[in-house]
């Protein structure tokens, strides 16, 4: 383990397609680059793997989100900064992972709805609105957005860098990194 890091939960949320993966894959980069211990729970690969059996209820997302908060508190213990890109469209919840973990940076990675179904790269925003998909957050689902992040990137003003660059200062300034 690199001795100038603690282990800490980067949590980013925002809309699908605000930019959470590709703010993450940059992100990994830097860390990798400056030999970091990391670990990815992206939101997609998780429920592909680990919540294959839930679906999208209130209450499947709730046990989704405190599965990958369990993973992520289990890992930020022994030392190692997680990224963890998914919706997590709940405030409650998010709350919850903050407390339960304790070492937590909240990111609002905030891209204007418009902007998102615009990106829409897996075309989920259009199935969501032709009726296809059910309980799309955004659509016919809420987004409770944070009151408070301890990041916020906008997405359809700033780019990756500049994004990578607040994750990394504010991980500096809270002591998480030298």
């Amino acid at each position: 383990m690199n001795m100038k890091q603690r282990g800490v939960t980067v949590w980013f949320t925002g809309f699908s397609g605000a930019g959470k993966t590709t703010i993450t894959n940059a992100l990994v980069e830097e860390l990798k680059n400056q030999q970091f211990d990391i670990e990815v729970l992206d939101g997609d690969i998780i429920r592909e793997n680990l919540t294959k059996d839930l679906g999208f209820s209130k209450e499947d997302r709730d046990t989704n989100i405190r599965r990958i908060g369990f993973v992520a508190q289990l890992l930020t213990r022994h030392g190692v900064i997680v990224l963890v890109p998914v919706i997590s469209p709940y405030r409650a919840l998010r709350e919850e992972m903050r407390k339960k973990i304790g070492d937590f940076v909240e990111v609002f990675v905030n891209a204007p709805l418009a902007v998102c179904e615009d990106r829409d790269v897996k075309g989920l925003y259009k199935k969501a609105r032709a009726g296809e998909i059910k309980q799309f957050t955004g659509i016919d689902d809420p987004y409770e957005p944070p009151l408070n992040p301890d990041i916020e990137c906008r997405t359809d003003k700033e780019d990756v860098a500049e994004c990578v660059a607040k994750v990394m200062n504010k991980l500096q300034e809270l002591g998480y990194i030298a």
